[in-house]
């Protein structure tokens, strides 16, 4: 190669510039210690936090009102298959609607949203979400397999 290729650039390295060289201080990212630095967690306190959400689901409506309907979709979306919860009755809060959307993805594994009064959980589970959606005292229809 000419004078301003690949060669040129190695031989400079074997020269030595300061900016290649390989004998620079490291710094040491192990973990073990953090010198020169400030820990900037040292000062929290994890006592006094709320714990987490892993207690029942209870939604404040009649039995009647708890009526949901599963669907498999998937048209524009590439054909991947999500599980769309609808038919959501007015009575149930659209808060309610979000925790129990929240309880699903973390139960399922999986992602999902809110869009408008429908949760939308991705991947082809619906027999999960229907056992779901049972055991938190919803009534479920529409796909079950």
């Amino acid at each position: 190669m000419d004078k301003h290729g690949f060669f040129v650039f190695f031989s400079s390295v074997r020269r030595g510039y300061p900016w290649l060289k390989s004998d620079m201080k490291k710094i040491d990212v192990s973990g073990n210690t953090i010198s020169g630095l400030q820990n900037p967690f040292a000062g929290l306190d994890a006592d006094g936090l709320p714990g987490g959400t892993d207690e029942p689901l209870t939604v404040t409506t009649s039995a009647a009102a708890r009526r949901v309907v599963l669907r498999r979709e998937t048209a524009h979306r590439g054909g991947k298959a999500v599980v769309v919860v609808g038919a959501i009755p007015p009575e149930i809060a659209d808060d309610e609607i979000g925790r129990v959307a929240r309880r699903l993805r973390k139960s399922c594994g999986c992602g999902g949203t809110v869009r408008g009064r429908e949760i939308e959980i991705q991947g082809d589970q619906p027999a999960k979400v229907a056992a779901l959606l049972e055991e938190w005292g919803f009534r479920v229809g529409g796909v079950r397999a």
